[in-house]
């Protein structure tokens, strides 16, 4: 029999010699749990039996079996539910939040339930990545301690009678702390405007009254408002008006067609600090500085799963298919594309996020987004993806000495051989003939198969030339400008008919 010395020790040192990725499996089987026991009297937790499986031996396996894999399409009928004020449909009581999103700029916006545990839990891990800011010896003491500048949408939220509906940085904003309050610019009268350019106006208006330290928004956005109010003060950078401003927290797209941009308007480097905030939850935020790469955030109220992105769990268009697999956190491998799927603290169940994910480090257990499900191309075996497309994009611009903050592709599949139209946005006309000898070659580099579809059936390749401001011009006569819309990098359906009609229109 063990003494109760080595108990004790066991107790307390059993956890610590677990690798990573076994102590992270073992703070997402607590995770599981929790959410399992929470939503077992809901309307959907009784349906597939919730508190059947929660007190079974093998929770994973079972939750597996008995819950299936679902998106919106099937998701959305229980949210439905919610949002016409039934009580405890897929989480315990009412629904008083929804976050209105489609991903990028295309399709219709979709509804999804935040909770007052979803915004609890986004506070929780914002914190922890401020604390892991602070912890960096590049900062110098006290920058934290200066004004915070949220770009986000407006606290001012529809309203049905029975629940709100908004950006969720809008809601987020609209539930700021009362200890962060202060420190929280722009005001709460500027963060109520609906009107984007009347928000960025003040913005402008206020910018010399306020001293941040930190600033966080979508690339596409801060470079914008960087450009204007440089402008409007004729300043030589914008530290010559923000000199404290040293950390930039960035998410939802790459940041670097836009960092040149960016850091040609500084008078000293940022810090650029990336983070991955959905609409369904805080799910990841850059803990390590230089690092390519985001730590899960496993205790969040957030459980993940992971489908192989293949020809064998998705179809063409990047739907899954009913056979998909979805692995834990103990299955997954360093490389590998996975559609991500999540269990929260929402209301979401085993739900397919529809971005793609690749683990850089299994041994801090972060991640790297590298597209969207939907998102990429592969008209006869390309497997061209987001992330693909970003490097060459990122890459060939750079070597022409090219200002490039946007892009976009679509995939030619009539009139002729199948190929890829790029449209690629710049501070000046360039060579579009030699952009595209230069991109095929890196696409081919950084692609196998983009190689062996090029010699065969993927004939066409064209690159148009554009100006930068062309594609904020686009989202903005769609009625789509705003601080959470990116700009989408692969164009189909209508939104790419749209496109290629206001193109001829301007």
């Amino acid at each position: 029999m063990s003494s109760l010395t080595q108990i004790v020790k066991k107790a307390f040192t059993g956890n610590r010699n677990r690798n990573p990725i076994e102590r992270a499996h073992a703070s997402q089987l607590r995770t599981l749990k929790k959410l399992l026991l929470k939503a077992g009297n809901t309307q959907f937790g009784q349906f597939y039996h919730f508190s059947d499986i929660v007190f079974n031996d093998n929770v994973f396996g079972l939750f597996k079996e008995k819950v299936p894999l679902s998106n919106y399409s099937t998701m959305n009928p229980w949210w439905q539910k919610a949002y016409a004020g039934e009580e405890s449909v897929t989480w315990p009581g009412k629904m008083k939040y929804f976050a209105l999103s489609s991903g990028t700029s295309e399709g219709a916006s979709k509804y999804i339930p935040v909770t007052k545990n979803t915004i609890k839990f986004i506070t929780r891990g914002s914190a922890r990545q401020l604390m892991r800011i602070a912890r960096c010896k590049e900062i110098p003491t006290g920058v934290l301690n200066k004004h915070y500048i949220m770009i986000g949408g407006s606290t001012t939220l529809q309203f049905n009678g029975i629940n709100f509906s908004g950006d969720l940085s809008g809601i987020t904003s609209g539930n700021v702390p009362f200890w962060f309050e202060p420190y929280t610019k722009p005001e709460p009268q500027i963060r109520a405007l609906k009107d984007w350019h009347s928000k960025i106006e003040d913005i402008i208006e206020n910018a010399p009254n306020w001293d941040p330290g930190t600033i966080a928004g979508v690339p596409a956005w801060i470079k914008l408002l960087f450009e204007r109010i440089i402008q409007r003060y004729n300043l030589k950078s914008i530290h010559d008006i923000w000199p404290n401003l040293t950390v930039y927290i960035w998410g939802g797209v790459s940041v670097e067609p836009y960092r040149k941009s960016i850091d040609a308007m500084c008078g000293k480097p940022l810090n650029y600090w990336e983070t991955y905030l959905a609409s369904e939850g805080f799910l990841a935020f850059q803990a390590r500085p230089y690092v390519s790469g985001m730590r899960l955030l496993l205790n969040n109220g957030v459980y993940y799963e992971f489908v192989p992105f293949n020809d064998d769990n998705f179809d063409g268009d990047g739907n899954m298919l009913p056979h998909a697999k979805a692995l834990s956190l103990m299955e997954v491998e360093e490389g590998v594309d996975y559609a991500l799927v999540i269990t929260t603290c929402s209301g979401a169940w085993r739900y397919l996020i529809g971005d793609t994910i690749r683990f850089s480090s299994l041994k801090h257990v972060e991640i790297k987004i590298t597209g969207r499900t939907k998102h990429f191309l592969s008209l006869c075996g390309e497997h061209l993806s987001v992330e693909n497309m970003n490097d060459a994009f990122n890459f060939v611009s750079n070597e022409m000495g090219l200002i490039s903050n946007e892009f976009c592709v679509i995939g030619v599949t009539n009139d002729g051989p199948l190929g890829h139209d790029w449209y690629v946005g710049s501070n000046k006309p360039f060579d579009t003939e030699l952009y595209k000898q230069k991109l095929d070659a890196k696409l081919g580099e950084l692609n196998d198969d983009y190689i062996v579809e090029r010699t065969h059936a993927l004939t066409r390749m064209n690159v148009t030339y554009l100006p930068n401001e062309v594609f904020n011009n686009f989202l903005e006569a769609q009625g789509k400008g705003g601080a959470q819309v990116k700009f989408p990098r692969v164009l189909k359906g209508k939104i790419a008919e749209d496109w290629v009609k206001f193109l001829k229109e301007i």
